[in-house]
């Protein structure tokens, strides 16, 4: 008979132990945390998708919870911003403004990466980096698109004003997370070796 707590845990929120009330509380607190790094933002002059530290907490939130639990979570923080609690930047809410595409792809990229860093996509530095960048590319697959239609403008000019200004800054909070991650995980490991 094997069971998950057998073989180890599959992401770093396994590690807490706990059942359906420790859940619960991980899929609140990550929902907390997404709707909290959207309140840091920098509007940005040449473009309506604000510069905020959102992406980054969604994936990692996607990286520790797992899918489903992340899923929970980023599911949570959407419906209540779409019901109107001010959860999204700068304490907006709604559905009908250009980013809105953004935080549909926030689903979809935390259960996109929480399924991989099951799979032990967060335990190196260059496994973690694609696990990254992938759930970066879910969140641009569905932001675009809506900040294409919304502003009515072309694929072109939709790069230009949803994908170029944030590429930097994508890629630091890549290499972020390509060190933070495994670092908790070596941790985690070195505990369980004692």
């Amino acid at each position: 008979m094997s069971s998950i707590t057998s073989v180890g845990p599959r992401t770093l929120a396994d590690v807490i132990p706990g059942g359906v009330v420790r859940n619960v509380a991980l899929v609140l607190s990550g929902t907390g945390l997404v709707a909290l790094s959207a309140q840091i933002r920098i509007a940005l002059p040449f473009t309506p998708v604000p510069l905020t530290l959102t992406t980054f907490s969604v994936l990692l939130v996607g990286a520790v919870l797992g899918g489903n639990r992340a899923a929970a979570s980023l599911g949570l923080y959407l419906v209540l911003g779409v019901a109107g609690a001010p959860v999204f930047a700068g304490q907006s809410s709604g559905w009908a403004f250009a980013s809105f595409g953004y935080i549909v792809g926030y689903l979809a990229a935390g259960y996109l990466v929480g399924r991989l860093a099951e799979r032990g996509g967060d335990r190196t530095p260059l496994r973690t980096a694609g696990l990254m960048a992938l759930g970066n590319l879910a969140i641009y697959a569905a932001g675009v698109p809506w900040l294409m239609a919304f502003l009515g403008v072309d694929p072109g000019q939709g790069l230009v004003l949803g994908v170029v200004p944030f590429l930097l800054g994508d890629a630091l909070k890549i290499a972020l997370a390509a060190g933070v991650l495994p670092t908790a995980w070596a941790l985690v490991r070195r505990r369980s070796d004692r």
